[in-house]
Parts: C-alpha cells; structure tokens; sequence
C-alpha cells in the first residue's frame, strides 16, 4: 500500500497533470506536494483548496452519507470529489477515506487540452483507495 511520496508520483503519470497535492482540508496544510502549482505557492493553494473542499463537505446538501450496499456496511462517503474547471484546465479535489477522520484530498491539477478529465478522475479515485496515511 503506497503512501503519501508513492501515490503523488502516481498521479504525475496521468496525462496532463501540472501538479498535485495531499492536503489536509481542516487545517489547510499540504502532506505533500508534487510538480506546479497553479499559483507559484503549493502552501497557498493547499489552504485555498482546502476552504472548496471544506465548503462542499461539510454542506448539509452534499455532506449526507448515503446507506451502504448492504446491511451493517458501513455508510457510503457524502462526497467523493469536487472538481473545478477553468480556462486553462481542471481542478480535482477527490476525498480520502481514512480511519480517524477522513480529512484529507488528493488535489490534481490537470491541464485542460492535455488532460483526460474522466480517466484522471477514475484512476485519482483508485489511488485514494490505496493512498496510506502513516
């Protein structure tokens, strides 16, 4: 099970990513970071990220998890990710499902004409699942 340095690397494979980052959305801090940053600051855009993320998590219209796939399963997540898109490309926040608290995301940032939106948030999904928090 890959950590924090592993799957960031991972998410540098998929096409037209500019940078990513693990961020934690309760304090605004990045648990690490890769590539650009879409400001210059991978410190500013991990607390600017983190105030999206927080906004759509805890949102009562978004932050209502849904029931398992069967009895006694736990509760599917509210929010699986949030995505932005701008001009120049695409902004994926996508959530983390951890032990304690789950109050972390893998932010991508992907450039627009070199990107696969779909693909990057399929594979940004797997590695989420794999993502190990030590």
């Amino acid at each position: 099970m890959p950590g924090i340095d592993e799957c960031l690397l991972e998410v540098m494979r998929l096409p037209g990513a500019r940078g990513a980052a693990v961020v934690d959305w309760t304090s605004g801090l990045a648990l690490g970071t890769i590539g650009e940053s879409p400001n210059g600051d991978h410190e500013a855009t991990a607390a600017e990220t983190a105030e999206v993320a927080r906004m759509a998590a805890e949102q009562p219209v978004f932050a209502q998890a849904q029931a398992g796939p069967s009895p006694g399963a736990p509760p599917l997540p509210a929010v699986e990710d949030v995505i932005v898109t701008t001009a120049p490309g695409y902004h994926i926040l996508r959530f983390v499902e951890t032990a304690f608290d789950s109050s972390v995301f893998l932010h991508l940032w992907l450039d627009r004409s070199e990107g696969n939106l779909a693909l990057a948030r399929i594979k940004l999904g797997e590695i989420a699942e794999r993502l190990v928090l030590a």
